[in-house]
């Protein structure tokens, strides 16, 4: 009887054991940084051409966030046969092993991308077991490849605009904290752009033909998504600069919640501000309306409320955005430069709002 029962725990630990290896994901070690960008091997051939290798996914967000005019390349890896899962609000959920990567860089002439392009940085958010890690890559001069850098670098950019103009000035690749202080959620670092609303359209890329086909839906055909709804129940996030995408309010919305939200949020670095940017906030009083600041300082500009409606030019959200000075500005990091086009929306969007 003994020697029975010893033998069925022994099959159950058997069982269990045979089941749980056919059907845990296999695990993921994380691993040092690479010191160059080509070691990964996430492009074919010249990697300045940014071709992806196989397994490497493109993908473009609806509005991105503004880093000083520089265009960007994304792409995404996950670990073979793992998926990313679909959420509603926030961010994708993406498993261990997956690495989301940014490339930047400014057409020599932004009216004619034949013209070439100088490439900046690359920026790899790798998701580690312990939580999401950031590094960034410094393109050389001559564009072959790209060098890890922890400390941060600043470097002049030149290029024409769409305008015509010839423009000159710093640019920024941040250091690790910096990473950190914007990719912060509840004291963990997270994605900020891939959400599904930001997905939820087809492939853009400067000098690239538009997808015709929904990313979402290439993502679950390719096997790496899963929990995708019915496409006409997926949110929709408007694009910041054309019309036809939404409502002035929907697109002042998601320019803000891409551009400060990851701060300005319930769980981010600001959230003590009380002032809530998230496109999920619905009071008119967190997102700034008529709403005195909790400690703005000199960052105020003299003026007393975050947005008065009608009146953008007396609105501390506007003063903020407008400048360029390291102690008053927002984003606080990321940025030299500010973004006209995108002020001139907020400024717009504000004047059209209704004075109580």
């Amino acid at each position: 009887m003994q020697k029975s029962v010893f033998f069925l725990i022994a099959l159950g630990v058997f069982v269990l054991s045979s089941f749980s290896e056919q059907h845990t994901q296999p695990t993921y070690a994380a691993i040092a940084p690479k010191e160059k960008l080509s070691d990964y091997h996430f492009f074919e051939g010249n990697i300045a051409e940014q071709k992806p290798a196989k397994g490497v996914m493109p993908y473009s967000l609806n509005t991105p966030l503004f880093s000083d005019y520089a265009e960007k390349l994304r792409f995404v890896k996950l670990p073979e046969g793992a998926k990313a899962i679909y959420n509603n609000k926030e961010v994708l959920d993406f498993p261990v092993g997956t690495t989301l990567i940014k490339t930047f860089y400014y057409p020599n002439d932004f009216r004619n991308t034949d013209k070439g392009r100088h490439i900046m940085e690359t920026r790899l958010l790798i998701h580690e077991p312990e939580g999401w890690k950031a590094w960034a890559y410094v393109w050389n001069d001559e564009q072959t490849d790209a060098y890890l850098e922890v400390a941060g670098d600043t470097k002049e950019v030149s290029y024409i605009d769409l305008n015509g103009k010839k423009k000159k000035h710093e640019y920024s690749v941040p250091n690790v904290n910096q990473c950190k202080g914007c990719h912060n959620r509840n004291e963990q670092m997270s994605p900020i752009g891939p959400s599904a609303r930001q997905l939820n359209g087809t492939y853009k890329a400067w000098g690239i033909p538009e997808g015709t086909e929904n990313q979402l839906a290439v993502w679950q055909k390719a096997a790496i998504l899963q929990g995708l709804p019915s496409l006409e129940n997926v949110p929709k996030a408007a694009i910041w600069n054309k019309p036809e995408s939404g409502s002035i309010d929907e697109r002042a919305r998601i320019w803000l919640d891409i551009n400060c939200a990851h701060c300005h949020r319930l769980g981010g670095p600001a959230q003590t501000s009380g002032l809530n940017l998230s496109i999920h906030e619905t009071d008119p009083l967190a997102f700034g309306i008529l709403k005195t600041p909790v400690a703005a300082g000199r960052g105020s500009g003299n003026r007393k409320f975050d947005i008065v409606p009608g009146k953008p030019d007396e609105s501390i959200l506007i003063y903020r955005i407008e400048s360029t000075d390291p102690g008053e500005m927002m984003p606080e990091v990321g940025r030299k430069t500010t973004h006209k086009e995108g002020i001139e929306l907020i400024k717009e969007w504000i004047k059209q709002m209704k004075k109580s």
